[in-house]
């Protein structure tokens, strides 16, 4: 059995930004879909993933153009749920200016513009933003500076919005993923040390798939979670507390 057929969704308008390569927002979509939602995704590619072609509607959505934003909230006038998960990295990369500014412009400013075009349709459906952090919040790294501290923004962004947006009935949460097996994930992956040196610390023993991770979202969406916001979830095998 499915286990996210424990939560119902049946009605809901769902949009996942930044599902078009797999991971952790194709999981959350699939999660959403087979918790009968209506559910949407967005990439910047021009079609998502094979496996995912004909599985949710898609659209093509640069979260740093408030064009291509409008757009789709012009083409999206009911929304109940909305998952932010459009982020980019790239481990080493991240010490060059230009690139960490590229880093921060998705990851965070994205996330800012995507929340604040959608808030009229969230105050209509009293609707919820699950923003997707990072364990990176909380810790340093040397690798992926400008991921570490967007993805710290981005959960700062969430306990601000929480208290701002709390007044019209919406909620805004933050699940901190831990180390996940994703295409992002590859080049670190890459390195036996690293990967053995993840796993030795992560008191489950294993890195994350994408599935652990849309568990935690479909809960903070649903009325189960009808009293938190501002919260961040961390999801990481308890690394974060090992």
């Amino acid at each position: 059995m499915d286990p996210h057929r424990t939560f119902d969704f049946s009605g809901r308008q769902v949009l996942v930004v930044g599902a078009s390569r797999g991971g952790i927002g194709s999981a959350i979509a699939s999660a959403f879909k087979a918790a009968d939602a209506h559910v949407r995704i967005t990439g910047v590619e021009a079609e998502p993933i094979e496996a995912d072609r004909d599985r949710h509607p898609y659209v093509q959505l640069d979260v740093t153009d408030p064009q291509s934003i409008e757009a789709l909230t012009r083409a999206t006038p009911q929304l109940d749920i909305l998952v932010n998960c459009a982020a980019i990295t790239a481990r080493g990369e991240e010490m060059q200016p230009d690139f960490f500014e590229k880093v921060v412009k998705v990851n965070l400013h994205g996330t800012f513009r995507v929340a604040s075009a959608f808030l009229q349709a969230l105050k209509q459906s009293k609707g919820c933003v699950i923003n997707i952090a990072s364990m990176y919040s909380a810790f340093g790294s040397p690798k992926n500076p400008a991921y570490g501290a967007s993805k710290a923004a981005v959960q700062q962004l969430t306990r601000s919005l929480a208290i701002a947006w709390a007044e019209h009935g919406i909620r805004v949460n933050s699940v901190s993923p831990g180390f996940i097996v994703t295409e992002q994930s590859a080049r670190s992956r890459s390195d036996p040390n690293h990967v053995a040196a993840v796993n030795e610390r992560t008191p489950m023993g294993r890195w994350g798939q994408p599935e652990d991770i849309a568990g935690p979202v479909l809960f903070l969406a649903s009325p189960a979670a009808a009293f938190m916001t501002g919260a961040s979830i961390n999801v990481d095998g308890g690394y974060s507390v090992a």
